[in-house]
């Protein structure tokens, strides 16, 4: 059983369409995966109509036709995004108003086709809402025994601990997960990340915060950075256009080297065997790139080459 790799489904009845999406889901199953991720809004800027549902839709249908495999699998999914007016985010994003998290709840549930989910996300900050609103509708999911787990992504971290502290005052289900961009690679310091939301990297601050919180797991979106590794026709984002940069991708290489593997299956490596360790999501087309971030997470660095890796900057 493979815990520590998450099967990202953003694209999935969308740029991905059903037949791709199955054979994807079933070879991750297969090859012993249990952490299926999406969204509620995704992939609404795939949509012509301007909104979501298209991914947790297909998920839905995938389970319904494969007996057994929802006790198998485990299925995270999250709210917050979705464009209530079509195609305009994020002015017009439903946010978690108590009432917009039940009701965003209840619709992916449906479409899921499920009576439960595993771990569901707050996806991004609600400026409008009170911290103790979404807090509480949150608490009322877990109670209802429709909900396990929660987390919040792209979350600054004042406000993580916030809300986890407002929840263990109340004796309420609290975060135990955050969800963030987090990469090998470091962007230029200063600079606006290209995918995440403003507060969506992970910095050294959040990894203090989750090193030091037992019960809290970090989740790493993009973690290999669309292809930027290894393909050439996927360029870095100008973020990671710096010196540090090119010192890290050299040191990648070198391990890479040394373990006759690729930068890929080395960074995978290194996240999830650090501390904190880390929990990458990644999105695949190919059941060939699939097989890789499984090797990936199987690999095993030597403390010498962890080290290497850690003291390049």
């Amino acid at each position: 059983m493979i815990k520590n790799l998450i099967l990202g489904a953003m694209l999935f009845g969308t740029a991905q369409d059903e037949r791709r999406s199955f054979e994807l889901l079933d070879h991750f199953v297969d090859a012993g995966g249990v952490w299926i991720d999406t969204a509620n809004c995704y992939a609404f800027w795939a949509d012509p109509a301007g909104f979501g549902g298209h991914s947790e839709t297909v998920l839905g249908r995938w389970m319904a036709r494969r007996p057994g495999v929802r006790d198998r699998v485990r299925i995270s999914t999250k709210v917050g995004c979705e464009p209530t007016v079509a195609g305009r985010f994020p002015e017009t994003a439903e946010g978690l108003s108590a009432g917009a998290v039940k009701s965003a709840f209840e619709a992916g549930l449906r479409r899921l086709g499920t009576d439960r989910v595993d771990l569901y996300w707050a996806h991004m900050p609600d400026p409008s809402t009170p911290l103790e609103e979404t807090v509480t509708a949150f608490d009322e999911l877990v109670s209802a025994g429709a909900v396990d787990r929660l987390g919040c992504s792209n979350y600054p971290v004042w406000q993580v601990a916030r809300a986890r502290r407002i929840a263990r005052d109340r004796g309420a289900a609290g975060f135990t997960a955050v969800q963030q961009q987090y990469s090998y690679l470091q962007p230029r310091p200063g600079t606006r990340p290209t995918v995440s939301h403003r507060f969506g990297m992970v910095t050294d601050e959040v990894l203090h915060y989750v090193e030091h919180q037992p019960d809290l797991e970090l989740w790493a979106y993009t973690p290999l950075l669309s292809g930027g590794y290894t393909r050439t026709d996927k360029p870095l984002p100008a973020e990671y256009d710096h010196a540090g940069t090119t010192r890290r991708l050299a040191a990648l290489d070198e391990i890479a080297a040394e373990t006759g593997t690729n930068r890929n299956r080395v960074v995978l490596a290194w996240l999830t065997g650090g501390s904190p360790a880390v929990m990458p999501i990644v999105g695949v087309s190919t059941v060939e790139q699939l097989d890789e971030a499984l090797a990936g997470v199987s690999l095993e660095l030597t403390p010498e080459q962890r080290g290497r890796l850690d003291s390049t900057v």
